[in-house]
């Protein structure tokens, strides 16, 4: 008979793990960001063409 509990908790367990691993990526790049000088940001006008 297949385990399927023991099948769900590894699923849960590895998706748990990813999730987190990703949020802590995710606030170190924040963090980067936040740390860099500003930069200036340049607006670019578009016209409609006709």
């Amino acid at each position: 008979m297949t385990d399927y509990k023991n099948m769900y908790f590894l699923l849960f367990n590895k998706i748990t793990d990813t999730i987190e691993s990703l949020q802590e990526i995710q606030q170190q790049a924040e963090e980067m960001y936040i740390a860099q000088e500003e930069t200036a940001i340049t607006t670019i006008e578009l016209t409609a063409k006709e």
